[in-house]
């Protein structure tokens, strides 16, 4: 079975919800590919939504941490994007697990770039 097909039929077994969610997640995915230089060195005060959904919360994080290289943070987000989708994590406990991902990897930006100003 191809790909498309194996991809297919999981999507037509999932909820209506899910398939909503499976459909922003590769929307997220294929912008992953448009590489933007980051302008900021301070996250940007962008607050979260009441009612937000795990994709839109990773899109919304990489937005507030614009200086975060994606790699460092692809993997841990899409951990959690599969623990939700997967695995029925709700999408609150998903997001406060994001949030703390992006801030733990601010901190560890501003380590690396402190160390490099005074390797310099």
């Amino acid at each position: 079975m191809t790909d498309s097909k194996r991809l297919l039929n999981l999507f037509r077994n999932l909820s209506a919800e899910r398939q909503q969610s499976l459909l922003d997640y590769a929307e997220f995915l294929a912008g992953k590919e448009e590489a933007v230089p980051p302008v900021a060195t301070e996250p940007l005060p962008i607050p979260r939504p009441e009612q937000e959904n795990v994709v839109k919360a990773i899109q919304r994080l990489m937005q507030t941490y614009p200086m975060l290289e994606r790699n460092h943070v692809f993997h841990e987000a899409s951990a959690q994007m599969t623990r939700h989708l997967m695995h029925g994590i709700p999408a609150a406990e998903a997001i406060d697990e994001l949030e703390r991902i992006f801030r733990r990897q601010y901190q560890q930006f501003l380590s690396r770039s402190r160390q490099m100003t005074v390797e310099e």
